[in-house]
This record gives structure tokens, C-alpha cells and sequence, in this order.
């Protein structure tokens, strides 16, 4: 099975991981590369972005968990790594790096390297994994193939790969269209010249077959038979179904037993009695195993240090539901069930941090951005809690007894025309321009701008720039603390009343707000139906009946015609809400509420 002497090189596998930015067309190149491996009948791939597997991948158009099937070509099994591209999820990205030799780096014909690019190369320079640059989507009519390829090599030999420039492999490609090619201007009609670049120019995986067992944990799956399931690659030596090991965990190794392995095979896992150095298994029968373990052989005692990630920069507090209609939607409403799913959280998805708010029964929930966590609670409210979350807050550190706080890298691509208010909007939020290029009728702008100064940014810029502006950004670096960015500049309303919107109390609001509600629509007291024109609070009564006497009569007054309601997403409520305010969510609703309900309350808040 092996081709290999002692610390040799496998040749008949090759690990290779998938990185770009967001949207450049990864998973759809797994698809095509799947299509033209000629293993699968067509009722296996149905659809479009086969590996974004589940409901919330699909609906995003994202990727936001790491996925492995494996290819055979020419005699060589290709393990590819699909990887997410959100800055958000980096921490994925960041442990897969560690099973891969090799990375396809793609890049956007037009739009060419982008914020997240960077970040992935980075990382996987750091890893030692070697790349060969795919530039995507040479079939789009604003296509810079040539250009797109220069701006990666520049940005390879900036992030400190000059001496890959000479060897580096390149091919252009449209995984829409399905082809490869060495030069863009003659198209192909198939991906072989990739698959072959692939065999050719990257490595198998180095090993060490005569060395004791050694595997770094490095993703955890999860099946509700056998429970936790570690996956990893094989560093050195041989592992067997049955066999005894020692699994290194934080607190010491622990003699395990391996119920059942498995190799990838295809779209799948395939059944093995052994798997030798280099290969990717996944493994049963383990205890509370944990991503960042070591499986090694019995008193080898030589574990792997435990992978860093970069730490959150982004808080949430969420709670239990504590609003009059709470119970109603959710099947799971208690603290200890909302602790024990962020617990089980905690497990797989290793950037987020959890800790009980001292005093309460809150937790403060830690990630890399509002995306991060947003998929968190859609994913729980899907699953039927009900929970209520506050305003996102970042995480500020102690530098050198100062305090600093978290700043992006932010990049925004605006027709020309649009570009004022963008600067404008940046601006206000503390962001500094630092580069400015025009390309064609777009201009493509970059600045520096505080963490904090993101949240709620994309819907403003989007509204100022009719929804052509396009908005990336990633984490950049910590500096002292700015002075403070400009809150919501709109007040909201607030039902002061229980019940049922009614068509006459909206119809005398719409005026002077915008409302979140339509008619017919259950509220209580405290609760957000709306934001006002002005910048103060407003009490609001959104249930009142127009009364009818014998001098008015229902029929002889203008019909009533209500404006849409403002359909807010989960991302736009968290990034709307203000530090004194929540986001109810249940299976079914997503609502806005003051944290005190009663306005005595809020009232004597304030005076405090």
C-alpha cells in the first residue's frame, strides 16, 4: 500500500487543501473535479455545490464547514479539503491546514487576490504547504487572467514566498464551464491539466513508516451511534481497527481503544483493518476526544503541541428568552439546555469561546465576527431553542498596560459615481483610506477602520450605494483603543401595549418610521415595532381599533395602504440593536426588545 523507505514521501497519495476568498469558486471546482472523475453515477451529484451539505450552506450560497472526499487519478488517490472563505470561519481553515502538502489557491479572474486571500496564504505558507495558483473564472466577461495571476505572485513573494516564484505551478480554469487550461486564450474541455499539475507538481505527504504511531486530532465528526468520530492524517507509522493507543489530551494520555477506522473514499468514508502514514482517516471508539489531541502508540509519548488559533475578537451574551411569549415556539427554553448545545459547540468549532457571566445565568459566547456567531444561533434556532442575544461587542486586550482594540482591514468595490458616500459613511466609523485604485467604472477602496466600526456598516453601505457596493474585510491587527464611533442615529418605536397589530394604528405610524411589523401581528410591551424618524425612543400604541359611532361608519373612510414591513435577517437585527436592547429568537420569529419591558422601568433607568 505504501511506497516509501524511512522519512520518505508517499507517491500515491496527494493531500491537497482549497483556499480563496468568499465567492471565488471553490466548491464549485470540487463539483467539477467530482463530475469528471468518471466514479460517480449522476443521481449522486445532484445539484449544484455538492459538499455545502447542510440547509444553512445551501441557503448562504457559503461554505462554512471543512469537508474531505477523495479523487483517484492516474493511479493516485487525491484527498482534496474544501475550506471555508469567510473570514469568519478561519479557524477551520486553520487546523485543516495541518493533514494538506499541497494548496490550490484560487483566485477571481476579475477581481483577482482578495482580503481573505491573503489570509489563507498566509497561514498556509506558515503550514509549509506548497501551492499552485488557479485562476477561477476565466469566462467572465470582465476576466483580467494575466493580471490575476501577476497580482498572486506579488502577493506570494509580499507574504514571504519569493523563492516559490521561480517553481510555483499555475493554470487558469472556468469550473462553471468545466475546463482547465495553460493559456486562457484557447480553451479546454476538460480539468485534466489541473488534475495533472496536481499528481506532477505537488508532493505526497512525508512519513515516517518505521517511527511509533503518531496523528494529530484535527477535525471531529459527529453520528448520534457512535458519537465523536476524530479525523486526522497519520504523521508516522501504521494504525489498525482494535488496536489499543494513547490519546494525549490536556490533562495527560489515556489508554483508547480504536472501535472502528476508516479511509476516504470518494464522496464517503470507506471501512479499512489498517492505514499507514499519510493516509486521512476517521476514527471511532474514542471518549470525549477532543480537536488538538495526539493518537500515538501505547507510551510512545511523543504528542504533537496543540495547534494555536487565533483568538475571538467579538462577543455576544446570550440568555435564556424571558419575553411574555416565551415558551411558545421553542422546544428547548432552559439554561441548562442552552449550556449543554454551546457546550457540544465547543467541541468542533474551535474558535468560539464560552463563559458564564459571573452573577447570572448568561453566557458571554466568543467569535471572529458577527457572521460566526449568527450561523451559531441560526443553527440552534433551527434545532428549536428559543434564546435572546445582545448587541455584538469586541474583545479589547491590555497592550503594554494600555488598552487596544481589534482592527479590520476593510475593502469596498463601488462604481465610481458611488464613491462619496462610502468615504463619508467609512469615515465616521474612525476608518482610514489607505489605497485607492480605479478599475474600469469601479473604484476599488481601501481602509483601515476599528473592529467595532464594522458592526452595522454593510447594510448603511449598501443602502447609500443602491447595492452595488461590494464589502470585504478581515482582521488586521490590535491598536490603541479610538474614540468613540457613532451609534444608531435612529431612535425606534415601542409598543407599549399587548396584542395584535391592527392595519388603523400602523397606518397613523408609517409616516414618520419604518415599521418591522404588518398587520395582524402579535406584540407586547417593550417590544420593537419599528424605527423612528427622529433620534429619541418613541411609546407607540400599535394595537389601536379605530372606533366606530353612528356618525362614522367603517365603509365611508379611505382604504388603508400599508408600506411593506422591514424584513430584517438575523445578521441585520444583531448588528441594528443598541447595548440596551435584545434579539428574541425562536424557531419561528425574530424579534427586537428593549431589555426592560416596562417603560417605568426604562424610565428609571435612565434617571440612574
Amino acid at each position: 500500500m505504501t511506497n516509501s523507505t524511512l522519512a520518505d514521501r508517499r507517491t500515491d497519495i496527494r493531500n491537497v487543501v482549497i483556499i480563496a476568498h468568499v465567492d471565488h469558486g471553490k466548491t464549485t471546482l470540487v463539483d467539477c473535479l467530482l463530475r469528471q472523475s468518471g466514479q460517480f453515477r449522476d443521481a449522486e451529484l445532484k445539484g449544484d455545490c455538492i459538499l455545502d451539505s447542510n440547509d444553512l450552506e445551501r441557503e448562504r450560497g457559503i461554505t462554512i464547514l471543512s469537508k474531505n472526499i477523495a479523487i483517484p487519478y492516474r493511479d493516485v488517490k487525491i484527498n482534496l479539503i474544501d475550506t471555508p472563505g469567510h473570514a469568519d470561519f478561519g479557524g477551520e481553515v486553520e487546523r485543516v491546514m495541518t493533514m494538506a502538502d499541497g494548496c490550490l489557491v484560487l483566485v477571481d479572474a476579475a477581481e483577482g487576490p482578495m482580503p481573505q486571500t491573503r489570509y489563507v496564504l498566509e497561514k498556509a505558507l506558515a503550514a509549509g504547504v506548497k501551492p499552485i495558483i488557479v485562476v477561477n473564472k476565466i469566462d467572465r466577461p470582465d476576466a483580467r487572467s494575466h493580471e490575476a495571476l501577476d497580482e498572486a505572485l506579488e502577493l506570494l513573494a509580499d507574504l514571504g514566498g519569493e523563492h516559490q516564484l521561480d517553481s510555483v505551478a499555475y493554470v487558469y480554469a472556468s469550473a462553471r464551464e468545466g475546463f482547465a487550461t495553460t493559456d486562457p486564450d484557447q480553451p479546454n474541455n476538460d480539468m485534466r491539466p489541473l488534475l495533472d499539475l496536481l499528481v506532477d507538481h505537488l508532493p505526497g505527504p512525508e512519513i515516517d513508516a518505521e517511527a511509533p504511531l503518531r496523528m494529530l486530532v484535527t477535525t471531529l465528526d459527529w453520528s448520534e451511534y457512535v458519537g465523536r468520530i476524530a479525523v486526522g492524517r497519520i504523521q508516522s507509522g501504521q494504525i489498525r481497527a482494535g488496536q489499543t493507543i494513547d490519546l494525549h489530551q490536556k490533562g495527560g494520555p489515556v489508554k483508547q481503544k480504536i472501535a472502528g477506522l476508516y479511509v476516504f473514499n470518494n464522496l464517503g468514508r470507506a471501512k479499512t483493518e489498517v492505514a499507514s502514514a499519510g493516509d486521512i482517516v476517521a476514527i471511532e471508539g474514542f471518549d470525549n476526544v477532543e480537536i488538538g489531541d495526539t493518537v500515538c502508540a501505547v507510551d510512545a509519548n511523543n504528542p504533537f503541541d496543540r495547534p494555536a488559533v487565533d483568538e475571538p475578537t467579538l462577543e455576544m451574551v446570550f440568555a435564556v428568552n424571558s419575553s411574555p411569549m416565551a415558551g411558545r415556539e421553542g422546544k428547548y427554553v432552559t439554561t441548562r439546555q442552552i449550556k449543554a448545545r454551546l457546550e457540544k459547540e465547543l467541541e468542533r468549532n474551535v474558535a468560539l469561546r464560552v463563559e458564564l457571566i459571573p452573577g447570572t445565568e448568561s453566557y458571554a459566547v466568543k467569535g471572529r465576527g458577527v457572521l460566526h456567531l449568527a450561523i451559531l444561533i441560526e443553527t440552534m434556532r433551527r434545532e428549536g431553542f428559543e434564546l435572546s442575544v445582545g448587541k455584538p461587542r469586541v474583545i479589547n486586550r491590555d497592550i503594554d498596560g494600555k488598552p487596544h482594540e481589534p482592527f479590520e482591514s476593510l475593502r469596498v468595490e463601488v462604481p465610481t459615481d458611488a464613491m462619496g458616500p462610502v468615504m463619508e459613511l467609512v469615515g465616521l466609523r474612525r476608518g482610514t483610506l489607505e489605497e485607492m485604485k480605479q478599475r474600469g467604472d469601479y473604484s476599488l477602496l481601501r481602509f483601515t477602520i476599528p473592529s467595532r466600526g464594522l458592526i452595522g456598516l454593510r447594510t448603511r453601505l449598501l443602502n447609500a450605494t443602491r447595492g452595488t457596493a461590494q464589502i470585504h474585510h478581515r482582521f488586521d491587527s490590535y491598536r490603541p483603543v479610538e474614540p468613540e464611533v457613532p451609534r444608531r442615529a435612529n431612535g425606534v418605536l415601542i409598543s407599549m401595549v399587548s396584542g395584535k397589530t391592527m392595519p388603523f394604528a400602523l397606518f397613523a405610524l408609517q409616516d414618520r418610521s419604518d415599521l418591522f411589523v404588518g398587520p395582524g401581528v402579535e406584540t407586547y410591551e417593550g417590544m420593537i415595532v419599528g424605527e423612528n424618524a427622529r433620534d429619541n425612543d418613541m411609546n407607540v400604541n400599535p394595537c389601536r381599533e379605530k372606533k366606530l359611532t353612528n356618525m362614522r361608519a367603517s365603509g365611508s373612510d379611505e382604504n388603508v395602504i400599508l408600506k411593506p414591513p422591514r424584513d430584517m435577517s438575523l445578521e441585520a437585527a444583531l448588528e441594528y440593536i443598541e447595548d440596551d436592547e435584545l434579539v428574541e429568537v425562536t424557531p419561528e420569529s425574530i424579534r427586537l426588545r428593549k431589555i426592560l419591558l416596562k417603560e417605568s422601568d426604562r424610565r428609571r433607568n435612565s434617571r440612574k
